[in-house]
């Protein structure tokens, strides 16, 4: 089986597999140089070298070059400060050409080689003259990115509802499906308010549990749905999932909970409900 050491290039970002080759004692927080598609970059390790199955490579893998000397990492220090500076310089230029977007980061290849600037807008932009403006300002080769408002907050940075850092700055390495569908599975409120993160898109939240309470609900009637119970026959008007608990407004006019096994269906009093198991 192919050797890797999983690395990232910006923090709390996708991991990539590179080949250790003779660099198999890497640890985790070592800077590396490696070759990619876009050039020459410094990247962290992030776990040490492991043996992994040829389904899990997407392609041949690049090697990891060297070790970062300190000379490299004093360059990516510099870049880093530049790029900083750079960042109004950037956002100045498209207001004057008037394109309607708003720059998020501006970040220099580790020797200074390329500026790459992350942007967001409502649209397509064209930004050819842009990119010739900049070009000539900071005597690099330009790359513009357009990143959407969820990648912005990851950028950003902010706090959630929770009162902790976005999980999306703080952990999550990758943005994953989330849909209404998740809430509607955890009774959670459908209001804006409840359901949005500060990018005002779906919480990324919503995916962690959504697969548990998925499973649990099959083991429960749905709401709307008619049941027997032990007080008589009545209809589903809510689920507690995570206590397998069942409010039933009865015939005779009453809201009554019931556990999930006391329940069954109008024809079926074989049928009972189970607990969920969690």
């Amino acid at each position: 089986m192919p050797q890797v050491v999983s690395i990232q290039f910006q923090p709390v970002t996708k991991l990539y597999y590179f080949d250790p080759g003779p660099f198999t004692d890497l640890l985790p927080g070592e800077w590396v140089l490696v070759e990619t598609a876009r050039g020459k970059e410094l990247a962290q390790v992030v776990l040490p070298a492991k043996e992994v199955d040829e389904g899990e490579l997407e392609g041949p893998l690049k090697r990891i070059l060297r070790r970062a000397s300190k000379y490299d990492l004093d360059q990516k220090a510099y870049w880093a400060k530049q790029a900083e500076a750079a960042m109004p310089v950037c956002q100045e230029k498209a207001n004057a050409h008037g394109l309607k977007m708003r720059v998020v980061r501006c970040i220099y290849s580790y020797n200074g080689e390329r500026l790459t600037v992350e942007f967001v807008a409502e649209h397509r932009v064209d930004f050819r003259a842009l990119v010739r403006d900049l070009a000539r300002h900071f005597s690099t080769r330009i790359e513009m990115r357009q990143i959407g408002v969820r990648d912005q907050a990851k950028v950003v940075g902010d706090y959630g509802r929770c009162g902790r850092s976005l999980c999306c700055r703080s952990f999550l390495r990758e943005f994953h499906s989330v849909s209404i569908r998740m809430a509607k599975n955890q009774n959670i409120p459908l209001s804006s308010s409840d359901i949005s993160g500060v990018c005002g898109r779906l919480m990324c939240s919503l995916a962690y549990e959504n697969d548990m309470y998925a499973a649990a609900r099959k083991h429960l009637p749905k709401v709307g749905q008619k049941v027997l119970t032990p007080d008589g026959p009545g209809v589903v008007r809510y689920l507690n999932v995570l206590l397998g608990k069942v409010s039933v407004y009865l015939e005779s006019g009453a809201m009554k909970e019931f556990d999930a096994p006391d329940l069954s269906l109008p024809g079926h009093p074989e049928r009972v409900y189970r607990m969920p198991e969690f």
